[in-house]
């Protein structure tokens, strides 16, 4: 083949791939508020109002910390477990301004910051603090967006990971991450669907502490996954965002199923599971949590139906792993091909940043 074949053959090849679709910009979005918000320009300069969006930033952007012109300091005294991981990638995130600790926040630091554009959670903007972080932003021509990750997140996850991608003009690696998340989703739905049989029941103790009995999560946030999976929440009578419960209440219910969600390091409980965490250190302190008397007369805790979970799944776009857990834990009949190492294992390979290693959940019984 002559070199003006060849040549003729690579400009074919390449009139063949797809084109990347670049934003045009002012750009005019509405956000999970319904607000309806223009960005003029490609953001290069993001105030976070929490600290967890950056992990939703990770998965669409190679250096989301290069983003920042100001983050909440939530993430870092949360103990979530994620600082460190970010911080050994991207050190330059110990120099990112801090406005605020996820609640409350200082007008003063944000006027002091060139910033483009800011990015509140729901939770956030749903406030009276929040309102009024709004209006000082905009008065002072920085445009606000609000992104929800945590309320119906089977459905808004997937939405709002394109909205971010849209408006940051990374819509490429922002819908293949949604099209991989609404795949899962689907997955998991269809084979509950065929199996419209009960599933077992399930108390879900939220950070429990080991002397005295309990927060239950009812049908929001973590209890979503639980019920995508046709198992049943004991708690699932109490309002939406759960509230708490009785010892008497939870031997009473004597469920199928026991699950914890904790932190690193222990945080707020003696139990510790999530980044960063080794799986034996997490077996052991799940071990000891459940000798607590009001759990360890449980059938679940007896016959070894004993898990915990990484808290702060409900929060971040990671909450499919969570789904899927439920799903292979609570019903592997039904649940076959879930596999939620795997999915970790590939957000890792063709998403993350960062990558989320560690104990995200643990079993009191291993595989």
């Amino acid at each position: 083949m002559t070199k003006r074949a060849l040549a003729l053959l690579a400009f074919l090849l390449l009139a063949a791939l797809p084109v990347r679709a670049e934003v045009q910009y002012p750009l005019t979005v509405t956000d999970s508020f319904g607000r309806e918000v223009t960005i003029p320009a490609a953001p290069k300069a993001i105030l976070l109002g929490t600290g967890l969006d950056l992990v939703a930033l990770s998965l669409i952007h190679p250096d989301p910390v290069s983003l920042l012109a100001g983050w909440a300091g939530d993430m870092k005294g949360d103990k979530s477990g994620l600082y460190a991981r970010f911080k050994e990638k991207f050190p330059a995130i110990e120099k990112v301004p801090v406005i605020g600790d996820g609640i409350s926040v200082s007008f003063e630091a944000l006027l002091s910051l060139n910033a483009d554009l800011a990015i509140l959670a729901n939770w956030q903007a749903d406030t009276d603090a929040g309102r009024q972080a709004i209006g000082f932003l905009e008065q002072a021509g920085v445009p606000v967006i609000v992104v929800d990750f945590n309320s119906d997140a089977l459905e808004n996850t997937a939405r709002n990971m394109r909205f971010l991608g849209r408006v940051l003009n990374r819509e490429d690696q922002a819908n293949a991450f949604a099209d991989f998340y609404e795949a899962r989703v689907k997955r998991i739905r269809d084979a509950a669907a065929a199996h419209a049989e009960p599933g077992p029941t399930v108390f879900m103790d939220g950070l429990p502490n080991p002397d005295k009995c309990c927060f239950a999560f009812g049908t929001g946030g973590l209890g979503e996954f639980l019920a995508i999976t046709g198992s049943r929440n004991i708690a699932a009578a109490l309002p939406r965002q759960g509230g708490t419960v009785s010892a008497e209440f939870v031997i009473g219910a004597d469920p199928d199923v026991y699950i914890a969600t904790a932190l690193p390091d222990g945080a707020y409980t003696s139990l510790t599971v999530g980044p960063g965490v080794d799986p034996e250190r997490a077996r052991e302190t799940l071990a000891r949590l459940v000798e607590a008397p009001h759990l360890a007369s449980l059938r679940a805790v007896r016959e070894g139906r004993v898990h915990a979970l990484w808290n702060f799944f409900n929060a971040v776009p990671l909450n499919i792993v969570a789904a899927e857990f439920f799903a292979q834990r609570l019903r592997p009949d039904v649940f076959t091909d879930v596999d939620p190492a795997a999915t970790l294992k590939e957000i890792n390979a063709r998403f993350a940043a960062v990558p989320f290693d560690g104990a995200y959940w643990i079993d009191l019984k291993p595989n």
